[in-house]
């Protein structure tokens, strides 16, 4: 699958930090149940690149990406672990590099029309506009459309079941980024059902 055909399978990318590699295996279970498949599993814990192992290996359903790649060297680690995609918080020369020597389709983060345009400029037309509400949000979008009309977005940072479909409905929007789909209370009670429930919602937005 490319980069954007992913992007648009599923209207919420949740971003999974995982605290318990426990949690991974039925997290990813009740987020594909609830018809959310690409999930973003955040190398912010120590468990990160286990968890994305686990879910490929157990839920094959599930399009597991890695997120908050800062380093080169985590780029060949995450395809090892069965990562399909990535995204990371911005976008340095570094990054680019690794991202074309590694053959992972990378998701970067950008801030504002210069960082779009450089972007933009090498290669990268599938974009995380990161982070979406202090960026500027739904006005953000709206404006950076008119003159860079080629670029999708995945807005994430500050969104919520509310305001996603606020998101959803911007020209240049595939989808959207959050974490209310894994809340750490749910997980730690193992409340799976809550989170099948959760997904099945965000999956029918509009």
């Amino acid at each position: 699958m490319t980069l954007l055909e992913i992007m648009r399978t599923s209207k919420v990318i949740p971003v999974i930090a995982i605290d318990d590699l426990s949690y991974a295996v039925p997290l990813a279970r009740a987020l594909v149940g609830g018809g959310i498949r690409v999930l973003e599993v955040t190398l912010r814990t120590r468990h990160g690149l286990d968890a994305i192992r686990a879910m490929v290996d157990a839920v094959p359903d599930a399009i597991v990406g890695v997120g908050t790649l800062t380093r080169p060297e985590e780029f060949a680690a995450s395809r090892a672990a069965g990562a399909v995609f990535g995204v990371s918080p911005g976008l340095t020369p570094a990054l680019i590099a690794a991202a074309n020597e590694s053959g992972l389709p990378l998701l970067p983060g950008v801030m504002t029309p210069s960082e779009v345009m450089t972007a933009s400029a090498a290669g990268f037309k599938q974009l995380k506009l990161f982070p979406a509400v202090p960026a500027g949000g739904v006005g953000m979008l709206n404006a950076i459309y008119g003159p860079l009309p080629d670029v999708t977005f995945c807005p994430t940072g500050g969104i919520s079941a509310a305001t996603a479909p606020q998101f959803l409905a911007c020209k240049n929007v595939a989808c959207v980024g959050g974490s209310w789909l894994t809340p750490k209370d749910a997980m730690a009670a193992g409340r799976w059902d809550e989170i099948t429930a959760l997904a099945t919602a965000a999956s029918s937005l509009a």
